[in-house]
């Protein structure tokens, strides 16, 4: 059970809150503005400070910059409320100190999501932590280009080739209320292809791809494919990866791509100089959620195949264009940023619209890996 003070002056908004948190055994304190709000922080610390952005006489920017300079309550975890109509004061609220923030109007379920995520950050960074192949796998990120999987064959090679799946097993769909969906797409590929030859392209492909298979395969994806010159890769969690649940995996996944592509980048302009390449880049975008991998049989030549479907990971795809054009290497959906909140780091948030989607979708840019607790920056 946490000690949660809420501050916001609409009643209703206040009943709604205070209820679905007690609900869930937690105790709440109230209070109209930011003032008032602070004055309950002082007299005993607060787990966590649920903040409307528009109130009188004290609003939240103005309680988030007074709570951030009073040291016994400067790491107090923040979320912020506010409207659709106030996404210049959700920016606002992300570069001054706010770790999460809430759209009005907001269903239950997407607050508690919220309010655990902050509630579990300690827990989080403890798992990023027991990860038992942390050493290895930090030292990967950083010399991916390095040929990663010479790095932790030797080591691993037989503990993964018993933990990925053979597809011996059952024969139809396969059904998981949460997993988290990767795609990694190179946006210049066609680009790159017509300066290279087809041998030269197919090497960098093969050290491309090969590290993303290799990656992937280390942090226990339950299925990998490929679309077009883009990789698909789905994790949920198993009992061979209880430790770290799915959407850190993939996260860490992610940035091992980014760096990767990086390692490709250089490689390509000292091998190549004087070609006039495009910049080699790769778009990451994770997204979380229900999805299910349904076995397609082919009825004119025999066997079958796995195909992950479902609203997530369409979105996953559309996520990863919108990275291109942001020019964010790695995109995040908050309901995946929610899985791994004090494990990583984080730097624009957005509202981004996608094609066919009547909401728009939360997302921020991953930039990298949170350090260890007691460990920070």
């Amino acid at each position: 059970m946490a000690w949660i003070v809420l501050m916001e002056d609409d009643a209703a908004t206040r009943t709604l809150v205070s209820s679905v948190l007690r609900k869930d055994g937690h105790e709440v304190a109230q209070a109209e503005n930011g003032r008032a709000g602070l004055l309950l922080c002082a007299g005993r610390r607060p787990d966590l400070v649920i903040s409307d952005v528009q109130m009188p006489e004290m609003n939240g920017f103005d309680m988030l910059a007074q709570l951030r300079q009073t040291p016994e309550l400067a790491a107090t975890p923040v979320i912020l409320l506010t409207s659709l109509q106030e996404r210049a004061h959700m920016r606002i609220g992300m570069t001054s100190g706010a770790d999460d923030y809430i759209t009005k109007p907001f269903r239950p379920g997407e607050l508690r999501d919220a309010v655990s995520a902050q509630l579990n950050k300690r827990q989080v960074q403890a798992n990023l932590q027991a990860l038992a192949i942390e050493s290895a796998v930090q030292h990967a990120l950083v010399e991916q280009r390095h040929e990663l999987a010479r790095l932790y064959e030797t080591r691993l090679a037989h503990e993964l080739s018993e933990r990925w799946p053979t597809g011996a097993g059952g024969t139809g769909d396969e059904r998981f209320d949460s997993a988290t969906v990767l795609f990694v797409d190179i946006p210049r590929y066609a680009e790159v292809a017509q300066k290279l030859e087809p041998n030269e392209l197919a090497e960098l492909v093969k050290k491309f791809y090969g590290s993303a298979n290799d990656a992937a395969h280390l942090f226990g994806a339950r299925h990998m494919q490929f679309i077009g010159e883009g990789l698909l890769a789905v994790f949920c969690d198993d009992n061979n990866t209880r430790t770290v649940n799915h959407g850190l995996r993939a996260a860490r996944t992610a940035l091992g791509l980014v760096e990767a592509g990086r390692g490709i980048a250089k490689l390509l302009e000292s091998n190549y100089p004087g070609r006039s390449l495009p910049p080699f880049s790769v778009n990451v975008a994770l997204n979380s959620g229900p999805v299910t991998l349904t076995l397609l049989q082919d009825g004119l030549h025999g066997g079958e195949q796995k195909l992950p479907v479902g609203d997530v990971v369409s979105t996953t795809m559309a996520l990863q264009r919108q990275a291109q054009g942001l020019g964010w290497p790695a995109v995040v959906s908050v309901t995946t940023l929610r899985m791994v909140t004090g494990a990583v780091r984080t730097e624009r948030r957005a509202l981004l619209e996608l094609p066919g989607r009547g909401q728009p979708v939360d997302a921020a840019e991953l930039v990298g890996l949170a350090p260890p607790a007691g460990e920070e920056e």
